[in-house]
Order: C-alpha cells, then structure tokens, then sequence
C-alpha cells in the first residue's frame, strides 16, 4: 500500500441500469456491504405515530 490514497477508502458494488433505473448490482454485494437495521419497523411506526399526533387538532 504504497498510494496514501488507498488507505481507508471505501468502495460501491458495481452497479446495473443507468440514470434514475440505475442500482446496485445484487451478484457483486457482500455481507459486509448495507446495514442491518432490525429495529427499522419499530422507529417508522414510532414516527408515524408521532405525525399523527401533531396532525390531530388540539
């Protein structure tokens, strides 16, 4: 590794498609590639409900 540049540099997977159809390329993504995020339903239901309760007239 002798570029300084190469250090600590991440990388996309390769993508498909082009402009607005344009997406990751599902053959080239890892594990270690997105986020796991299992409490995702919970925190839009949470905020939802919160929308709602600033929608209600007081």
């Amino acid at each position: 590794m002798s570029d300084p540049l190469e250090k600590a540099t991440s990388k996309a997977p390769a993508t498909l498609g082009e402009g607005c159809l344009s997406r990751y390329d599902p053959e080239d993504m890892s594990p270690d590639d997105g986020t796991e995020f299992p409490g995702a339903a919970e925190l839009w239901e949470q905020l939802q409900d919160q929308q709602d309760d600033a929608k209600k007239p007081a």
